[in-house]
């Protein structure tokens, strides 16, 4: 691991987010916000790790602006965005209540204290049933749900779910966490708490980099592998480096099974829900939160 990238991620990200709490406002349209959050981190010399996410509501996670979106922020907004210095990622997000609403802030409240509760408790050799036995229960303390089926996760090079979960229940495995890098991300509801697959998000991500015959689908195929390898990207990014052609490329590409192309994630009992996330470096002896 290359600490010294995965602490400029975090900074980078540190800073951006700062910016993103200031941009944000109600009925600014969803596509300036991402391009300006993503402009914002390659301006301080990071790569976004993955495209910015605004998810509204009762959407949990996994929506990103179309390149032609006229969505205009509004209700519950998830701000999820992720910098990379040479695939070395920091993740995070946070809620923005744009109604005044009694209710939208103490959703926030919920996922912010059991994100801020995992923090003070989470260090090498710790279980993880026991991170998700703090997020569940203080979200439950609010009333609330924890959402069961969204969890944080590992991350390594280019790599941001690297394959070990952090659930936000106890969910009694007694799997120790070693040192490496990690996301804690609570989501908190009033709803079920589940989510399920909802409409396609625009998210991609390159899974078999096998042939394709079709030239444009190629020429885009190798501007996806140098450029983002296995992270995920979006239509709108590809559409700015090859207009709207590069959509039909993505859709030969995805029913070539070279690409897989997320779907939202959606409350199932349609309720709102807010998040909160950072990312974790967790070393023997000490642990280091490099987004804060």
């Amino acid at each position: 691991m290359d600490k010294k990238k995965i602490l400029e991620a975090g900074k980078i990200a540190k800073q951006v987010k700062d910016y993103a709490k200031k941009l944000v406002k109600k009925d600014m349209p969803l596509l300036e916000i991402a391009n300006k959050i993503e402009s914002k981190i390659e301006e301080l010399k990071g790569k976004p790790a993955f495209p910015v996410t605004l998810s509204i509501n009762e959407v949990a996670a996994h929506y990103t602006p179309s390149h032609d979106d006229e969505t205009l922020a509004h209700g519950l907004l998830k701000v999820d965005f992720g910098v990379h210095v040479d695939g070395w990622a920091a993740d995070n997000a946070f809620t923005l209540d744009l109604e005044d609403s009694k209710e939208n802030k103490k959703i926030i409240n919920a996922a912010e204290q059991a994100l801020k509760k995992a923090t003070e408790k989470v260090k090498n050799g710790m279980t993880t049933s026991e991170i998700g036995k703090v997020i569940q229960e203080t979200i439950e303390s609010y009333d609330l749900n924890p959402i069961v089926n969204l969890c944080g996760h590992s991350m390594d090079h280019y790599d941001l779910h690297s394959g070990f979960t952090i659930p936000n229940i106890d969910d009694h495995k007694q799997e120790p966490i070693k040192p490496g890098l990690y996301a804690i991300e609570p989501f908190a509801t009033p709803g079920s708490g589940k989510v399920h697959d909802g409409k396609p998000s625009n998210i991609y991500a390159l899974i078999d980099p096998k042939n394709t015959r079709s030239p444009i689908a190629r020429e885009v195929l190798e501007y996806i592998v140098d450029e983002y390898q296995t992270l995920p990207f979006c239509g709108r990014w590809i559409v700015k480096k090859f207009t709207t052609k590069g959509l039909i490329a993505l859709k030969q590409l995805e029913e070539q099974g070279i690409l897989h192309h997320f779907p939202q994630l959606i409350e199932s009992s349609k309720a709102k829900v807010a998040q909160a996330e950072n990312t974790f470096l967790i070393e023997k002896d000490q642990t280091i939160v490099t987004t804060e």
